[in-house]
């Protein structure tokens, strides 16, 4: 049984520029915002199902298409392409440590502009796989109030420090942190045990930077598991997910709109 996915029916999109850089950005929905970033390789059909599940629970969503193309399957021959201009393009940083990725700038702009169009006093980001540390990455702005981090997989972990790197500069991180302490700021992160993508050490990091406010939801991927989980298990909240209660990735996905609905009515 294959994870939810959809297409683009209902989806409306529009450019939107800021920071030097213009991408189409898909809008639906209604009620409280969430910026949903796609995961590589873009807006897949199972990105847009979650997004149709956020729309369905009361969200506006606002999926910036960042790469590839959307509605086009994730698993794909032309996925490779897209993978790989990824590594390279200068937003991503996809190696580098301790930095402050132009694309983030970009993402906290949206978020400002999401904020201005819904109700209540901010919003929430999720980011997943490649853009999974930029969820983070855009609380540095205060319109967002509950970021969502689902298997972040940047740097790309070659070496031991690229692995405990958190996905963002220390000054950023320092930025969450005091947001953490003065205003309860809080941050909602998920992997699969044995995902070699998005290693465990990251999360260490940021346990040990946020404590109690980064909340880790840890599924279990070793061999002989429960639900019979592959070792290159990844993508939490999209291509895993079968909708029967008590599955692991389906129990993660609500409890990621119960943490978006508690951190966006609480303000």
């Amino acid at each position: 049984m294959p994870g939810p996915e959809a297409d683009l029916t209902g989806w409306t999109a529009e450019p939107f520029t800021a920071e030097g850089f213009t991408y189409d950005v898909y809008r639906k929905g209604e009620g409280f915002g969430v910026v949903l970033i796609p995961e590589m390789p873009g807006l897949h059909p199972g990105v847009l199902a979650l997004g149709n599940h956020l729309v369905d629970n009361g969200f506006t969503v606002a999926a910036p298409s960042l790469y590839g193309t959307p509605g086009a399957p994730g698993i794909r021959p032309g996925a490779v392409p897209v993978m790989v201009k990824g590594c390279v393009a200068k937003e991503f940083a996809a190696f580098a440590t301790n930095a402050d990725r132009p694309v983030a700038h970009y993402l906290r702009a949206l978020a400002r502009d999401l904020n201005a169009r819904t109700p209540g006093k901010g919003v929430g980001v999720i980011g997943e796989c490649w853009s999974g540390g930029f969820a983070l990455a855009a609380a540095v702005d205060d319109s967002v109030l509950a970021p969502v981090l689902s298997q972040p997989s940047l740097p790309i972990g070659l070496t031991a420090k690229q692995k405990a790197d958190p996905g963002l500069s220390e000054a950023e991180l320092k930025i969450v942190e005091r947001r953490v302490a003065e205003e309860g700021l809080c941050a909602l992160a998920l992997r699969f045990s044995e995902d070699p993508m998005s290693p465990a050490a990251r999360f260490s990091t940021l346990k040990a930077r946020l404590g109690d406010a980064f909340e880790v939801i840890e599924i279990d991927s070793k061999k002989g598991n429960e639900h019979g989980f592959g070792r290159m298990a990844h993508s939490v909240l999209t291509l895993e997910v079968r909708e029967v209660d008590g599955h692991p990735a389906y129990e993660a996905r609500k409890r990621v709109v119960a943490f978006l609905k508690e951190r966006l009515a609480a303000a």
